[in-house]
């Protein structure tokens, strides 16, 4: 099923993103998870593309295992950082071999000390948009509620957005965000830029408080104030922060789904309890 369609036929629509595990453990570890979340029912589960190239093939590996033997709708995060486009157009053929019906077209990180020519062929995650719908994908691309590092200003990020759209992108999928206002702060950009494509609410479920402190660093994602003293008065129990997160993912989604926004993607870090519970806690309350 093409993702896009699945936008237009249901709403809201769930799903559950994952990364290519390291070892051979991570990757049984990965299904059991996998196999929790399945009876959630989800709409469709996303794995994401490695920055270190050896690796990248797992992905295609991945979803394919997944969409046979688990039965659920799978998409491949694809980048395009290091790769030519002849390395791409095989990666698109694999997954079409293999019955992949949805991408996720990313630019990517760039590594450290990256050659001169790491983005030769596809400077913007827009140039991979175009190719791969015209191998017949159904193609999302990132959104950025608190702006991409690499953007200097709004007008710079929405453009680029829109530029994806225009080439063929079909869903905007968020990068994780904390508070809701920056999510609809960037909806409301994208639609007075003339972006009408559905903007998915990335949400990640806080389970490590160091760890999120390292990955909003990094991201640059801003932890809101009554979040951050929720998460200082937990530190140091880790079923307390756990059970922190939990509840303010869950009041995102509440808040998110009572203002209609079109789909919610968790960031799972191939662990189950945390979205198993959240999704669970709205069902429970009927607004899921």
């Amino acid at each position: 099923m093409h993702i896009d369609e699945l936008y237009r036929r249901k709403r809201p629509v769930f799903s559950f993103e994952f990364f290519p595990p390291k070892t051979d453990a991570g990757v049984k570890s990965l299904f059991r998870s996998l196999e929790e979340l399945a009876r959630l029912e989800p709409d469709f589960v996303s794995v994401t593309c490695p920055l270190d190239k050896p690796r990248r093939p797992l992905t295609c590996e991945l979803v394919a295992r997944i969409q046979r033997e688990l039965g659920i709708e799978a998409m491949a995060h694809l980048v395009t950082v290091l790769y030519t486009r002849e390395e791409v157009q095989e990666v698109l053929e694999r997954l079409r071999r293999d019955e992949i019906d949805n991408v996720l077209a990313l630019r990517g990180d760039l590594p450290e000390q990256a050659p001169a020519d790491a983005l030769r062929d596809f400077p913007h995650a827009s140039d991979l948009v175009q190719l791969a719908r015209s191998f017949g994908f159904s193609v999302g691309g990132a959104a950025h509620p608190e702006r991409h590092p690499d953007s200097p200003d709004w007008e710079v990020e929405i453009a680029g957005a829109r530029a994806k759209v225009e080439k063929g992108c079909q869903f905007l999928v968020t990068q994780l965000f904390f508070d809701n206002a920056d999510y609809f702060a960037y909806v409301d950009r994208a639609r007075a830029a003339g972006i009408e494509v559905p903007i998915v609410a990335g949400i990640m479920p806080v389970t490590s408080v160091g760890g999120i402190r390292r990955m909003a660093a990094m991201n640059g994602n801003r932890i809101p104030d009554a979040l951050a003293r929720e998460l200082a008065r937990a530190e140091g129990d880790d079923e307390a922060v756990a059970a922190a997160g939990v509840a303010w993912a869950t009041r995102q989604c509440e808040e998110l789904l009572a203002r209609r926004v079109p789909g919610i993607h968790f960031f799972t870090l191939n662990r189950s309890p945390a979205t198993r519970e959240i999704l669970t806690n709205l069902r429970a309350k009927g607004v899921a």
